[in-house]
């Protein structure tokens, strides 16, 4: 091929060579391609309906934005659920059948006796100590043997059934089912019922004012709770809880305000709101502090300045014994104590204490409670008291 022509070929070969690298470098250049946005759709947009307002292009504003919420909804708290209190009927029936299962002395002593072929006066004897070591009293026990040697001299017995029936009968004449249990809840017009709660430390005080206002909502009763233990730091936090628990609320002050204050603003706010009746928490206090049992009367006498209490109910341990009486003596002769409520009436303590304690004060045991639960609380009843004591 002559050089001419070579020439050329080369010519036209660097020349391509060059196209394709602008072709490349231009490509390169280029922005990349993009999908238009999304536009909105609605009614209200008129980009979505191919309209414009205006000589000018539509602009879009964009969308402010929203502040992203302090919790994801699998995060936001519920509200607070009420419980439901169980029916003071239907909890005495099962703190009956507690009673009965328990294996307190009292009750090992009566089946013990019933169960007997033949009894002497050893086993008299035997009976005795046992009755008097279950808090019964000597007065109370010396009663009941009597009649009951005496019963058993003119019927034996042959037949258990008539020897549990005579027991029966003179454990209940003992309780004394005649006495008035129910709580006074009489009030003036506008006003509400008072129910004050008093005892030293421990008996478990605050948990019985829960536990009552439980049974009284129950009963559809409106209930306000007075937090005047303000000496014991959790006192007040714990009645709000129990309160919270059955839509109960709670009048409370600072921790070390006087408690007659705050059993005042109690009955002031149960007033202004129509509510029914304030169920006030005292602080526990030894029996022997003059100076604390003065300040007792001091909250009694504030409240009366608006309202009469209805009621002043003593919570006793039951596992106390002697010492339970010995505080209720005291505490009797500061408030006019109206009942008794027996806690911890369980297998660790002695059931004559009912009848001791009643005879004692001369006031009638109202309440009991024989377990921790939240409606382990519930109305004396004589019948099942002593049916529970025999098993049945």
């Amino acid at each position: 091929m002559p050089p001419i022509q070579w020439l050329i070929v080369a010519l036209i070969a660097v020349a391509v060579v060059s196209g394709l690298v602008l072709f490349a470098l231009r490509r390169r250049a280029l922005p990349p391609a993009t999908t238009p946005p999304e536009l909105p759709t609605g009614e209200s947009s008129d980009l979505a309906r191919g309209e414009f307002s205006g000589a000018g292009p539509a602009v879009l504003e964009p969308e402010a934005e929203v502040a992203a919420p302090p919790w994801t909804p699998a995060e936001i708290p519920a509200a607070p659920s009420i419980e439901v209190p169980e029916s003071p009927a239907s909890r005495m029936v099962r703190l009956r059948r507690r009673l009965a299962g328990s294996n307190n002395a009292l009750a090992r002593a009566l089946a013990t006796l019933l169960t007997s072929d033949r009894i002497d006066e050893d086993t008299w004897e035997d009976f005795e100590t046992t009755l008097i070591t279950s808090d019964l009293g000597v007065g109370p026990t010396t009663e009941l043997v009597d009649s009951l040697r005496s019963h058993l001299a003119v019927e034996g017995i042959a037949d258990p059934a008539k020897a549990r029936e005579a027991l029966r009968r003179e454990l209940v004449a003992l309780v004394d089912p005649a006495m008035d249990r129910g709580l006074n809840l009489r009030h003036p017009e506008g006003v509400p019922a008072v129910v004050m709660m008093v005892g030293v430390n421990g008996t478990g005080k605050t948990t019985t004012v829960g536990k009552l206002a439980r049974m009284l909502v129950a009963e559809g009763k409106t209930v306000l709770l007075g937090a005047a233990d303000t000496f014991r730091a959790a006192a007040a936090e714990q009645l709000t809880t129990w309160g919270s628990r059955v839509g109960v609320g709670t009048v409370r002050g600072e921790e070390g305000a006087d408690p007659a204050s705050v059993a005042f603003s109690a009955v002031e706010t149960a007033m202004a709101a129509g509510i029914d009746i304030v169920l006030v928490d005292t602080a526990g206090r030894l029996h022997t502090k003059v100076g604390l049992m003065d300040e007792l009367g001091k909250v009694k006498r504030v409240i009366e300045k608006q309202a009469p209490v209805s009621e002043v109910l003593l919570v006793i341990d039951a596992t106390t014994g002697q010492n339970g009486l010995a505080q209720a003596r005291v505490f009797a002769e500061v408030v006019d104590v109206s009942g008794i409520v027996l806690t911890k009436l369980d297998g660790s303590a002695k059931g004559g204490i009912v009848i001791q304690v009643q005879r004692e004060l001369g006031v009638p045991v109202k309440y009991i409670g024989l377990g921790e639960g939240v409606d382990d609380l519930a109305p004396f009843d004589a019948d099942n008291f002593v049916a529970g004591l025999l098993g049945e």
